[in-house]
C-alpha cells in the first residue's frame, strides 16, 4: 500500500528548511549597488536579522520605493547614553531622522535606503546592541518593567530578562558574517548546509515567540498579550520567584474567526534559578506543536487553546525538570507609565518623557530628538529606558543632575510636567501608513488628531478631564494591543475601523467587537451616546472600560441572540397523519 503524502508546509518552513543559517543571498545583495531592493525570499530571512523590506505607500502610483525598517534588540529597553547617541546619529545619516519606540521595548528606524542599511545595523552592532531576532520564527526582544519607583525587584527581574534573552537568541553565523564581516556564506560547505540550531532545531519556530518579565502591581507590559510571561511575586521586597503566564497573543485576521486575540494562562510559580529552563520548555512546545502549514493558525496561543492548561502545566514541568509548583498570589493595579519627576527606591530620581505615538522627533517647536541627544552627551552616567507604552525613563539620576536636565528640555521645548492630556497620555498607536505593507488604514498619523476630537466631544458631554485607554491599529495584527482597550479602532480599509470596547486599566481582560466598520467621519457620532451613557448611568468611579463591559456587553450578547432567532429558519408546520383507504 502506498504510503500517505507529507502534509504540506508553508512556503516560510520550505525556506528555513532549505537555508538553516538564515543566510539566503542578502550579502550579495548588499554589495550589487545596482540592485534597489532584495528578493521575495530574502525579505523573509531579513526579518530574522531584524529587518522588514517595505515601500512608501504614498508615493506608490508613480512606482515603488524600497525603504526598510530596521528594528533593534533591546533586552529590557535599557540603554546607555553612548548607545542612545550612536541611534540618534544613525536615524539622522540613514533613517528618516526620527527614532520610533516600539510596544515592546525597542527601536525602529524608518525610512532606510538599501544603501544605507548595512552601515546602520554594523552602527548599532558597534554600540554593543544588535539586530538579530528582533523579527522572524523566532523570541523577539524580551521586555521587563523599566520604572524603578516601587520595589528594587525590578533590578532582578531585568537581570532575568537579559539572561532569557541570552539564552533564548538564535546561534547562526550568518548574521555577524553578513553585517560585520560583509561576507556571504556559501551553503555548498557542509558546515553551513548541516547547520542546525541548538535550542531552535533545523526550522526554528512556526512563529514569532514573545517573552516579558513584569512587576506588580503596575502591568505596564499588558503581561498577558505575551506567549510568556513572568510575573514577579514579592513578600517583603524580596523577590521569591514568579508566576508564569503562557499563550497570550493580539493578532487575529478580519473575517477569519480560527483566529483570535488570547489572553495567557497563568499555569504555575518558578524561582528565579529556574527562570531559563521554563522559558525553553515553552519556547519548545511551540516549536514542537505549533502549527506549520497555516501560518495564521501558528502561534503558541493555538497550542495552549486546544490543548489546555493542565497539558500545558504537566508539559513544561516535564521538560523543565518539574520546577513548576502552585500559582502565589498577586494584583495588577495599572498598565500606565508614571510622568514626570519622581523618587526610586534606591534616592535617586527618574522622568518620564511623554513620546507621541513614540515617536522621537524635532517638529512644531518640541525639538525631542535634540534635546534627548543633548542630555546623553552632558550626562554618560545616567540610563535611557524604553517603555512598552512607547515612552522614555531617563533614570539613575543624582539631585545634582535634575536642574540640568530641567533647563536643556525647556530650551528646545519639551516640557516635564502636564506633558499630555489625560487621553492623549495612554494613548498608542501602531506605524501603519505609509510604510507598513499590511496596514488596511491610518494609524500612527491619524490617532492624534483623533484624540483631540474625542477630547472636543468629552468637554461637550462634561466629561473632560477622564482618562480612557484609547488604542488604534491599522490592522487587525494588534501591535498597540489594542485588544486590551477601553476603546479601540482596528483598521478594516482607508478611513474605516472596527471599534471595540471594554478593556480595563489593569491589563487583565479583553475588549469586545462593538461595531465591525465605522467610517473616520462619524467616529464621534458613533461614540457621542455610548461616552453619554457612560456619564450618566456609571457607578461612583466607574471607568469606560468597566460600564460597557459591566453594561454594553450584555446588550450586544442581547442583540446578537435576538438577530440569530430572526433570521433562523421556521420551523415546519406539522403535517396531517396520512389516513389509509
Amino acid at each position: 500500500m502506498p504510503e500517505a503524502a507529507p502534509t504540506p508546509v508553508s512556503a516560510n518552513e520550505v525556506l528555513k528548511q532549505n537555508d538553516p543559517l538564515l543566510a539566503g543571498t542578502i550579502a550579495a545583495t548588499l554589495a550589487d549597488s545596482a540592485a534597489d531592493r532584495f528578493s521575495d525570499d530574502d525579505t523573509q530571512f531579513l526579518k530574522f536579522h531584524g529587518c522588514y523590506q517595505q515601500d512608501d505607500r504614498d508615493v506608490r502610483k508613480t512606482g515603488k520605493k524600497y525603504l526598510m525598517m530596521v528594528r533593534g534588540r533591546i533586552p529590557g529597553g535599557v540603554m546607555t547614553p553612548a548607545q542612545w547617541i550612536a541611534f540618534d546619529d544613525l536615524a539622522t545619516r540613514h533613517g528618516n531622522n526620527t527614532l520610533r519606540i516600539t510596544t515592546r521595548q525597542s527601536i525602529q528606524f524608518h525610512g532606510v535606503l538599501k544603501s544605507g542599511l548595512g552601515a546602520l545595523i554594523k552602527g548599532i552592532n558597534a554600540s554593543l546592541l544588535s539586530t538579530l531576532a528582533a523579527c522572524g520564527d523566532v523570541s523577539r526582544n524580551v521586555t521587563a518593567s523599566p520604572t524603578p519607583a516601587t520595589s528594587k525587584v525590578r533590578e532582578q527581574a531585568y537581570a532575568d530578562a537579559v539572561r532569557v534573552a541570552l539564552a533564548l537568541a538564535p546561534k547562526t553565523k550568518a548574521y555577524h558574517s553578513i553585517w560585520i564581516d560583509h561576507v556571504q556564506l556559501n551553503l555548498d560547505e557542509p558546515a553551513n548546509k548541516d547547520f542546525v540550531d541548538p535550542l531552535y532545531g533545523p526550522t526554528y519556530l512556526p512563529r514569532k515567540f514573545k517573552v516579558s518579565f513584569v512587576v506588580p502591581p503596575v502591568n505596564d507590559m499588558d503581561i498577558y498579550t505575551n506567549d510568556l510571561g513572568f510575573i514577579a511575586i514579592i513578600e517583603n521586597d524580596r523577590l521569591l520567584g514568579y508566576n508564569v503566564a503562557v499563550g497570550g497573543g493580539m493578532g487575529r485576521s478580519h473575517g477569519n474567526e480560527q483566529t483570535f486575540p488570547r489572553l495567557a494562562d497563568v499555569i504555575g510559580f518558578v524561582q528565579p534559578e529556574h527562570v531559563i529552563d521554563v522559558a525553553k520548555a515553552v519556547l519548545t512546545i511551540h516549536r514542537d506543536f505549533g502549527d506549520r502549514v497555516n501560518r495564521k493558525h501558528a502561534r503558541l496561543k493555538y497550542v495552549i487553546e486546544e490543548r489546555g492548561t493542565a497539558w500545558t502545566f504537566a508539559e513544561v514541568n516535564r521538560r523543565a525538570g518539574g520546577v513548576l509548583s502552585a500559582v502565589r498570589r498577586y494584583e495588577f493595579t495599572t498598565t500606565g507609565d508614571v510622568y514626570g519627576w519622581n523618587r526610586a527606591v534606591d534616592g535617586s530620581w527618574f522622568l518620564t518623557l511623554f513620546v507621541e505615538t513614540g515617536r522621537v522627533k524635532d517638529a512644531d517647536g518640541r525639538r525631542q530628538k535634540t534635546a534627548l541627544r543633548e542630555i546623553a552627551q552632558k550626562l554618560p552616567h545616567i540610563e535611557f529606558r524604553l517603555s512598552a507604552n512607547q515612552n522614555i525613563i531617563l533614570a539613575n539620576i543624582p539631585d545634582a543632575d535634575r536642574a540640568t536636565i530641567d533647563a536643556i528640555l525647556a530650551a528646545h521645548g519639551v516640557k516635564t510636567t502636564d506633558q499630555a492630556s489625560p487621553l492623549h497620555a495612554v494613548a498608542m498607536a501602531c506605524p501603519a501608513l505609509p510604510t507598513c505593507g499590511l496596514a488596511l488604514a491610518e494609524s500612527e498619523r491619524m490617532l492624534p488628531g483623533l484624540i483631540d476630537r474625542i477630547e472636543k466631544l468629552g468637554a461637550e458631554i462634561g466629561i473632560a478631564g477622564e482618562e480612557i485607554i484609547i488604542r488604534s491599529t491599522g490592522c487587525p495584527n494588534g501591535c498597540a494591543r489594542p485588544y486590551m482597550a477601553e476603546i479601540a479602532f482596528v483598521g478594516k480599509a482607508p478611513g474605516r475601523y472596527q471599534l471595540w470596547l471594554g478593556g480595563d486599566a489593569a491589563g487583565t481582560r479583553l475588549n469586545r467587537l462593538y461595531r465591525d466598520t465605522v467610517k473616520d467621519p462619524e467616529i464621534e457620532t458613533e461614540l457621542r451616546p455610548l461616552l453619554t451613557r457612560w456619564k450618566n448611568e456609571r457607578v461612583a468611579g466607574e471607568r469606560f472600560g468597566d460600564f460597557a463591559a459591566r453594561v454594553l456587553w450584555p446588550e450586544i450578547a442581547a442583540a446578537k441572540a435576538a438577530l440569530a432567532s430572526a433570521s433562523a429558519p421556521a420551523a415546519p408546520k406539522p403535517q396531517p397523519a396520512l389516513v389509509a383507504v
